[in-house]
């Protein structure tokens, strides 16, 4: 390899057999900087080589499986991909810093605390903490407030809830009378004997057995 490449943990190798891309990305947020395209001029000269193999055979052959070996250890290693790396360090070098706390690289716009010197995880910016805090405390707040409302006042909890309409079939959502047909949701009957209250459809008082 020519050279120690720096700051290496962070990137995705974009390259490919026609030239040289990595895309750096913040270890926080996930944002990153695309290097420029960089082509292999290299390349070129072994499309040519690939191309005559193929047209020509014979001895070409070899030159053309050269030129293979030479593009697979191209995408693997290689001076030039190392040199292209190096260049795309350079160009994205001042956009990130590496944190001291945690050891992350991170977005100097977004993530680098600036006033402490760290990233945003390791030393929060203050007032963004504070108004997070407020809102989680807003939120749970709004919660515990709404315990302390009856919800059920006007409910009809001593009867089974129902979604359809008994009469006509309609979707309802709650209420003692159906909105499309006006029928009552719950139907109940009184006992003539005893004038304890039955559903509908009830053969024989639940109080008292006399039969409807």
């Amino acid at each position: 390899m020519a050279g120690i490449v720096p700051f290496t943990d962070n990137f995705d190798d974009l390259s490919n057999f026609e030239g040289y891309q990595f895309d750096f990305k913040c270890e926080r947020c996930g944002n990153g900087y695309r290097s420029p395209f960089v082509p292999d001029l290299k390349e070129k000269g072994r499309g040519l080589l690939r191309a005559a193999g193929g047209l020509l055979g014979g001895g070409l052959d070899r030159l053309s499986d050269a030129a293979e070996t030479m593009q697979w250890n191209r995408g693997t290693n290689s001076k030039a991909k190392d040199k292209a790396l190096a260049e795309a360090v350079e160009a994205v070098r001042d956009e990130f810093s590496q944190c001291r706390g945690c050891g992350d690289w991170v977005c100097k716009p977004v993530c680098w605390n600036h006033d402490v010197g760290q990233c945003a995880t390791c030393s929060p910016f203050v007032a963004e903490e504070i108004s997070r805090a407020q809102a989680a405390a807003q939120v749970e707040q709004i919660h515990e407030r709404a315990k302390t409302i009856d919800w059920t006042e006007d409910l009809d909890m001593t009867n089974r809830a129902k979604v359809k309409c008994p009469s006509c079939q309609a979707t309802i959502d709650g209420g003692k009378f159906c909105p499309e047909c006006g029928e009552a949701i719950t139907k109940s009957s009184f006992c003539t004997e005893c004038g304890a209250k039955n559903k509908d459809g009830a053969k024989f008082c639940a109080e008292c057995g006399n039969k409807f």
